[in-house]
């Protein structure tokens, strides 16, 4: 049975897609998966001069940037269009003693304000729903606060989401200590030009 990598796998798949969002949706399948890390496949996707197309340099820039999921990515492009500060994406957080907190969807390090994007598909078995409870007591253990939303919400009232993320941020410098976790060996990867 003829088959091939993962990474060349989605490379193909963005070669003939034409819906930005299924080529978003299926490149961060592959990293959130663990079947290739980022930047193989931004250099399967450069070798197969793919990034030429804007839709698949927009995917390929939000991997190397932390996002993991069509909703990250959609919360991305809604935060970047304001004024806030950028947040570092899927950051591992740990305690100062070095025991991991968890890693939350997008984190602002200096306010210790998290926002955790919930989808019913993944969130909300008994089990699962559980575990998201246990993460959020963690972080606000540590003086996180975290914006919580569902993948609906980021789509269709991104204000609430937004202003919800300002008060927060805002409040955040006026706490008398800040937050106990560090973001560690978090790095937004280079993004290699296409020429």
């Amino acid at each position: 049975m003829p088959s091939t990598r993962p990474v060349r796998a989605a490379a193909d798949f963005a070669a003939r897609a034409e819906d930005p969002d299924r080529i978003r949706s299926t490149l961060a399948h592959v990293v959130q998966a663990g079947w290739c890390h980022p930047q193989d496949l931004h250099t399967e996707l450069r070798a197969a001069r793919l990034l030429s197309r804007p839709a698949v340099r927009a995917a390929a820039g939000e991997l190397l940037a932390g996002v993991r999921s069509i909703a990250e990515a959609r919360a991305r492009d809604t935060i970047e269009g304001t004024d806030l500060p950028t947040p570092l994406w899927n950051a591992r957080l740990h305690t100062p003693e070095g025991a991991f907190l968890a890693s939350p969807d997008a984190y602002w390090p200096d306010e210790g304000v998290a926002l955790e994007i919930d989808s019913a598909e993944y969130h909300y078995t008994r089990d699962a729903w559980q575990a998201t409870l246990r993460r959020r007591l963690r972080l606000e253990a540590h003086g996180v606060v975290v914006v919580s939303a569902t993948p609906s919400m980021i789509r269709d009232s991104p204000a609430e989401v937004l202003a919800a993320l300002r008060a927060l941020l805002t409040l955040a410098g006026s706490r008398p200590a800040p937050p106990a976790a560090l973001a560690r060996g978090h790095q937004q990867l280079l993004l290699f030009r296409t020429g």
